[in-house]
């Protein structure tokens, strides 16, 4: 079978890895068609220029693209064309959504060019939506040509089904977790860095510090949690416009003493400071501040860290905000969304309950390796386009 995946995800090696992974263990052609120009914004503010590379039966291709920083404008240029005349996909998969114009331009050459390839596409979107002429008519064609859906989470699943899809459709996240770096391994000598006792219990945050990711919520709870007789700590790993603020609440809230703060660190050391912490917590809560050329609003779509702690055995606490709890499932804690009360009655479960925090370490564990590693994940999408195929 012959796969063509395009995105501008993949401009980033590791994000390769699930279609690495296939091409390896089975008798699969992945080639991973991305823009030879992007600029993903952010901490990262600059123009990348990618360059080819391949392993075995697994190949990442440049190809010249018009829009260098709008995912829904990505398209790219002719020598797309000759890709696809010389590579002949089985199957073609556009990570751009359901809007995208780079899958309608997909749809349009499959056809044009007579590959009979299956269409499908990947989508993060988890909210509802109204569209507008154009866009309306762009995502009816994109719909008409699909063969299959890939979502992020399953409200995004139900979204489509809302816009009239009856096609098949998988829930699976974009990227899988890799085992071999976020697995358990204790630093001694990183907690004493961060002045952390070894009996301290810690509190755990990896993200943004911004207000829709529930820090402000996170902050009130371990307020409450100031005269637990239990020593503990809070790690908190990332940077944002909310930092500021929240060391203000902390003072106010008498537990600034307590706060560990390590700016965003490399991907590959992410997996040190996770395994500092005795539980990790996502508050994400949902907000209806953004808005983009055609939706509003912005609530949880995964949360990928959930399962990078899980591969570490760390429990994990969530907010009910989005895909959160179908994530988590029975492997961890939720609560309300914006209820330091629930969050902090969480916390002091897991404090006070060493067998609970064990229960719910090898849980997480389990469910990581079961359902999201990159080869996990790569046994789920094979399966997806053999049925598609067939």
């Amino acid at each position: 079978m012959r796969v063509l995946v395009a995105s501008h995800t993949y401009i980033v090696d590791l994000n390769c890895e699930k279609f690495r992974t296939l091409a390896q263990a089975t008798d699969v052609e992945v080639t991973v068609v991305v823009p030879q120009r992007w600029k993903p914004g952010g901490v990262q503010n600059r123009i990348i220029e990618k360059a080819a590379w391949q392993d075995g039966r697994f190949r990442v291709v440049p190809i010249a693209n018009f829009s260098q920083n709008n995912q829904g404008m990505l398209t790219f240029g002719l020598d797309l064309v000759k890709l696809l005349r010389e590579f002949r996909p089985h199957v073609i998969q556009v990570e751009q959504g359901s809007k995208g114009l780079a899958y309608a331009e997909m749809i349009t050459l499959n056809r044009l060019l007579g590959l009979n390839a299956k269409m499908l596409f990947f989508t993060w979107w988890n909210l509802p939506y109204e569209l507008k002429f154009p866009i309306s008519l762009l995502e009816k064609y994109n719909l008409g040509g699909t063969d299959g859906i890939i979502s992020g989470n399953q409200d995004g699943a139900d979204i489509l089904r809302d816009r009239g899809y009856g096609g098949p459709i998988r829930v699976m996240p974009q990227l899988g977790v890799d085992e071999t770096l976020f697995r358990p391994q204790p630093h001694p000598e990183l907690l004493e860095k961060l002045d952390i006792g070894a009996d301290d219990f810690v509190v755990g945050f990896v993200g943004r510090f911004v207000e829709e990711k529930g820090l402000l919520t996170l902050m009130k709870s371990l307020g409450q949690l100031k005269d637990h007789p239990k020593s503990w700590k809070c790690l908190l790993l990332g940077r944002g416009p909310l930092k500021e603020d929240l060391q203000k609440q902390a003072v106010e809230l008498g537990i600034s003493d307590r706060i560990r703060w390590v700016e965003s660190v490399p991907h590959d050391d992410v997996p040190r400071y996770i395994n500092l912490m005795s539980t990790l917590i996502l508050p994400s809560e949902t907000t209806y501040k953004f808005k983009t050329m055609t939706a509003v609003g912005w609530v949880e779509q995964f949360g990928h860290v959930l399962i990078e702690a899980m591969a570490c055995q760390v429990p994990v606490i969530g907010s009910d905000s989005g895909e959160i709890p179908h994530v988590i499932g029975d492997a961890g804690l939720v609560f309300a969304e914006g209820k330091a009360d629930e969050l902090s009655d969480r916390i002091r479960t897991l404090m006070d309950s060493p067998a609970t925090h064990t229960d719910l370490s090898k849980r997480g564990y389990d469910l990581a390796m079961e359902k999201y590693t990159n080869r996990a994940l790569a046994h789920q999408v094979l399966d997806f386009y053999q049925e598609l195929v067939a």
